[in-house]
This record gives structure tokens, sequence and C-alpha cells, in this order.
């Protein structure tokens, strides 16, 4: 699995989303997806499946230091205390001492973030928490976080696919060595009927969701974890690297965001 370079850590740009996944059906997808090659996995406190996720990783033949683990505090639980016991409660159901990347899910309008970073990094120093990040985080929100944090924030977590532009965050990364974590990535299904992503895929033998997957991750410091239920659509988002998008099509990709943009106006009469 080929990773993505920030701040000096490597972090496998393709990972495996497991929002909605449930009971067994969660457990069998993480486990097939670890052993298919994954060595990312995305959970969260607010998931409601992290025990199934760490019986994923348990039961699959390959050994937890070789996986990058994240999970994240929901939003009701960022005040100090209730940091390290939502986190404790979560290493707990994963079965696991240590988790690679803890995010603050959603901003607080109540809890001022440099509280919850200063909880965040006293598991750093507990050896529960490798690194920690942020999600669902503006640009402003986070120059905050980082501003305040003392350990570096590795990673902004938020939507980002062909039809969503993430442009500022993307150039603030770029400049600031932070990665960007895509999710929805696939727009939840949407980019399969796109019209260019599908002539794009066809000089290559790849579907639209290929060409998706593939030209987010060409983008420098970004990676993307693709929600998947079947070991197809596993398999068919592990596919990704054996080709590379031109410029001129990562060009056009980009301009799909200025085109739907333009087409909501006229519907607007704006």
């Amino acid at each position: 699995m080929e990773s993505v370079t920030v701040q000096g850590t490597a972090v496998p740009m393709l990972g495996l989303g497991t929002y909605q996944l449930r009971g067994d059906a969660c457990v069998q997808t993480v486990r097939e997806a670890i052993e298919m090659g994954y060595r990312h996995i995305d959970t969260a406190e607010y998931y409601n499946n992290q025990r199934e996720v760490g019986q994923g990783i348990a039961a699959a033949d390959v050994d937890r230091e070789d996986i990058f683990l994240t999970t994240k505090v929901w939003r009701s639980n960022l005040a100090h205390d209730d940091v390290l016991q939502s986190v404790q409660e979560s290493l707990d159901k994963l079965g696991v001492e240590t988790v690679d990347l803890l995010l603050i899910h959603w901003p607080s309008q109540s809890v001022p973030v440099g509280e919850t970073l200063t909880a965040m990094e006293q598991l750093q120093t507990e050896g529960k928490v490798r690194h920690i990040g942020v999600s669902n985080f503006s640009v402003e929100q986070l120059r905050e976080a980082m501003q305040v944090a003392e350990s570096p924030v590795l990673t902004n977590q938020v939507k980002y696919h062909p039809f969503h532009s993430q442009a500022e965050l993307v150039e603030f990364c770029i400049e600031h060595d932070v990665l960007l974590t895509a999710y929805s990535p696939l727009a939840k299904g949407d980019v399969v009927g796109n019209e260019t992503l599908a002539t794009i895929g066809e000089r290559y033998g790849k579907s639209a969701a290929q060409v998706a997957l593939r030209w987010l991750l060409q983008q420098e410091v970004v990676a993307a974890i693709p929600k998947a239920a079947s070991r197809a659509h596993l398999e068919e988002n592990m596919a990704v690297f054996d080709f590379e998008l031109t410029d001129a099509e990562m060009e056009r990709i980009f301009e799909l965001q200025d085109g739907l943009i333009a087409a909501l106006r006229d519907r607007l009469g704006l």
C-alpha cells in the first residue's frame, strides 16, 4: 500500500471508512480489507462499531503494528475529562492499547479547542495515542487548532470528492504539511454516473469511481477513506495504483466543481 508522508509520518494513502458498517458484516469487511492489503482503518466513537472494527483487526492475519488505526471523539465528549474517558472506552472496545490517530470529530461551539487538544496531548504522553488531528474543520478552525496545540496536528479529515471543492483547504494543507483525509470520496456513489469520469476511465480500463479515487490520491498531501461493504468494492477501490491521470485529465475533473456551481447558479437564477 502506497503512503503519503506529512510531518515525517507515513500514512497509507488509501484506507477503509467504516461509517454505517455494523455487526458481523463490519467484522468481516475489516478483516477482508486488511488481508487484501488495506493498512489504514478509520472508525469513530459515533459510528458505534469500534468493537466490531477491533474484532476485524484481531481476526486478520496481519500484525497490529502494521495497521494505521484512526478513531474520533464525538462533539459531546470534548471537555478535558470527557476526552480521557471517551478514548479509554474506545481503546477498550477496539481491543488495543494505542490508536495511531485520534481526531476531534467536529469542532465544538462550547468547548475551547485548546482544552480538547490538551487532553489529547496527555493521551499522547501516556502512550495511548500516537498522533492527533481534527475533522470537519474549516481553514480558520484548523489554523487555530495548530496555533494552540503543542503537538503537531497531523490531519484534517473532511468531505472531499470531484463534486465538492476543498481548494482553499488543500492549499493550506500543502503549505503547512498537514494531511487532508478525504471522506465520502465517491460522493456516496454519485461519481459512478458521471460521464466525464467514465470517459476518462475508458482510456485506462477503469471505472468512474476508480478515476475519482485516483484524482484524489494524485493530489499532494491527500489520502482517501472510501467505505466499502463488499469484497468486489474493496478490490475495485484498491485497484487505483496501476495507472496515472495526466495533468489535463486532472484539470478536467477539477473543472467539474466549477460546472456544478455554474449549473446551480443557473437554476437559482443567480
